[in-house]
Formats: structure tokens, sequence, C-alpha cells
């Protein structure tokens, strides 16, 4: 199975998805990639009420990193030197989660190791 599954402390910034005033703060956020059922996405699932769950274009995520982007419903612009912003719509609103960017840049890394050896694998 060519898989990668990473929890990434996030804050979540709007109290659309926040969990429980006493848990404020940073939360486990589960990345999730499957090369086998779809190479192109990554699925972010955050914590709390509703368990949200969200498919992200793993390009969108890349570039979000260096420069502001954004397709559909989900925006990803660099904050600073160290942070990646993500921003979610739906018609519940918009929930706005903040990761460290070498969290994300390590989970992409395995998704490009799991996309090569899905690859090389014949079917």
């Amino acid at each position: 199975m060519n898989a990668v599954e990473q929890y990434a402390r996030a804050e979540i910034v709007t109290d659309a998805d926040a969990p429980q005033a006493a848990d404020r703060g940073t939360v486990p956020v589960m990345l999730c990639y499957d090369a086998e059922r779809d190479p192109r996405t990554v699925t972010v699932r955050m914590p709390g009420s509703g368990n949200r769950e969200w498919t992200v274009s793993r390009a969108l995520l890349e570039q979000g990193l260096r420069t502001p982007v954004g397709s559909g419903d989900v925006r990803v612009w660099p904050c600073g030197r160290v942070q990646t912003v993500v921003e979610f719509h739906s018609a519940q609103g918009v929930s706005v989660v903040q990761f460290d960017t070498k969290a994300l840049t390590r989970f992409l890394r395995g998704t490009h190791a799991a996309a090569v050896t899905a690859a090389s694998v014949p079917h």
C-alpha cells in the first residue's frame, strides 16, 4: 500500500471548527495521502465536533507553501517564514487552519516517495 498518514500540529483559527475552549491552541490534524486511490489529492481531517474532512489538491498545497493560491473552496498561503495557512470554504462557513510549514513539507515529501513507489509497481 502506498499511503502516507501524518499528524501535524495546527492551530484552528476560526471558531466553527475549534475544539472546546479548554482545548484551544494547537491540535493534531491528520494529513492523509493514498497514491493508489488518487495520486493528485491529499485529505485533511480536523478534530472536533463533526470531524471535518477536506480533499485538497496536492499541487495546490505545495504551491501555497511559497505563494498565495486558491482553487474552488480551498485557499493556501505562506504566513511568514515558518507558517502556512489553509482556508476551507463550505456552506457552513470558513475554516482557517495554520500549520508549521516544516510539517507540511515533510508530509509532501512522503507523498512524493509514495507516488514514485506506486508508479513503479506493475498492476
